[in-house]
């Protein structure tokens, strides 16, 4: 196959364009579905194609297939030549792309146990056990469970002579309890919301969750939430969990940082961002304990890869360092415009679709608290954990968070005692800028995120984001009746 993309390169250069890649990719996904201990879902898909892209003069174009002859290529090449040369009639500025190495390399996801080679049965008996351990807490109505498995291989090339060979692996899974009564309807999950956590490892990471172990406790507190208060609507000092802090620097953090929705190409669906291109190397964004990266090499990371889909290495740079804004999330176009090399960010969710800029591991770096002292330094406030729902404008600037559980703290300890419904909201940079302590490395961890949408046609992508529980002062807390 790499012979025959590269074939195609060079038919397209003696066509004349400034630049061509291809990528051939294979995907093959797992889903599995339990509910109370009843399988509802199992699919196992597969599919491979090849995406090319062309650039000329300034007109970009793309085409794909998952036709793997070379006459179906050919077919595909014209067709993005064709598209790029009537976008380039309506070019209205100069395109450049940003100096990249010419690389020749083969990447691997880090894993033990590869997760297509343990059984079927195996997958299904744990979220069975899992959700069935659920159920036998009284009170609870319902208990579900999923895993999800993929393995992705891709061959890309270009005209400028890169050839990268990559195969990434990616492993999760999550359990939830739901219990409803008089006092309403709550649910708990473990080991996050909307799907579980999920990593570039392998079955390993899914053994480590021990399900089945957590089932009971998300169960009892979903049924103790049901009978809870509700918080006193004010503002308070809170601390935010690893879980729920990965979807805060996620929404308020990580969409305002690319670079085409500062530059506008993304407001007729995605939005714009508050994070203009005079606020770099100006702007406060959070306190002197907020430092965050952009991060695709670390091992596990769900936005973790060996090369961007522009053949770009992956690397980690600065987005905010003690509370100030020094960098966006570039690809190679919006890079040279800065007069600065692309960070890597260029990334597509199948051979179908042409990379656009993306998150990989979004992070906020851990601090140098344990979290005993985070609690023990609030009078009276909350801990809250794991997501439920989330609101934001489109410049990313007004949000508005719920989670599952907020744990009271009282005179620097936790009580014991639980709060339902709990919603907190702020504008981000003056939230970033009420935090005054971040967890160490001990609590650090990388959550996997893999729903992130983005662009027309919609593209799901897979990212990560590492944080540890982190506290804020003075948050407005709960909804005024």
């Amino acid at each position: 196959m790499q012979e025959k993309l590269q074939k195609i390169l060079h038919y397209l250069n003696s066509k004349g364009v400034r630049y061509a890649d291809a990528r051939y990719e294979e995907h093959l996904q797992q889903e599995i579905y339990v509910e109370n201990g009843v399988l509802k879902t199992l699919t196992n898909n597969f599919n491979s194609g090849t995406g090319i892209r062309v650039l000329f003069e300034n007109g970009w174009g793309f085409a794909a297939t998952d036709d793997r002859g070379e006459s179906a290529l050919e077919k595909i090449a014209d067709r993005a030549l064709e598209i790029a040369q009537a976008s380039n009639k309506r070019a209205n500025k100069q395109v450049n792309l940003a100096q990249e190495p010419v690389h020749q390399d083969n990447f691997k996801s880090s894993y033990q146990k590869d997760p297509f080679e343990v059984s079927q049965k195996q997958k299904i008996e744990i979220l069975k056990g899992a959700t069935l351990k659920a159920k036998e807490i009284e009170g609870v109505a319902r208990s579900t469970g999923s895993m999800l498995f993929r393995k992705i291989n891709k061959i890309f090339v270009s005209t400028e002579g890169s050839v990268i060979e990559q195969q990434i692996v990616v492993s999760g899974a999550g359990i939830t309890a739901q219990s409803v009564g008089e006092g309403g309807f709550q649910t708990r999950s473990y080991p996050s919301s909307f799907g579980g956590d999920h990593s570039t490892r392998g079955w390993e990471f899914v053994e480590e969750m021990d399900l089945v172990n957590h089932a009971s406790k998300i169960a009892n507190e979903a049924v103790e939430l049901v009978k809870a208060p509700e918080i006193e609507p004010g503002e308070y000092d809170i601390i935010i969990s690893g879980n729920q802090l990965a979807l805060q620097v996620h929404e308020s953090c990580g969409h305002p940082i690319e670079l085409d929705r500062v530059m506008g190409s993304e407001l007729s669906f995605a939005g714009g961002s508050f994070l203009s291109m005079d606020k770099l190397n100006s702007l406060k964004y959070g306190s002197e304990y907020v430092t965050i990266t952009a991060d695709a090499t670390i091992p596990g990371g769900l936005g973790s890869f060996g090369y961007d889909d522009e053949g770009v290495q992956a690397q980690r740079s600065y987005i905010v360092r003690n509370g100030l804004f020094v960098g966006y999330l570039m690809n190679r176009q919006t890079a040279a415009e800065l007069g600065l090399r692309s960070n890597g960010a260029a990334r597509a969710d199948s051979w179908s679709h042409l990379p656009i800029i993306r998150m990989t591991n979004i992070n906020l770096l851990p601090g140098n608290f344990t979290l005993d002292e985070l609690i023990s330094g609030i009078d009276y406030g909350f801990l809250l954990d794991t997501n439920k729902s989330w609101s934001i404008d489109d410049l990313r600037l007004n949000f508005q968070f719920a989670t599952e559980v907020a744990y009271e703290i009282k005179g620097g300890k936790l009580t014991g005692r639980i709060f339902k419904n709990p919603v907190y909201f702020d504008i981000t940079p003056k939230f970033w800028n009420k935090c005054d302590g971040v967890a160490n490395e001990k609590f650090w961890r990388v959550w996997g995120v893999p729903n992130c949408g983005k662009g027309q046609p919609m593209q799901v992508m897979y990212v990560g984001h590492g944080t540890a529980p982190a506290r804020f002062r003075k948050v407005k807390v709960g909804v005024r009746k």
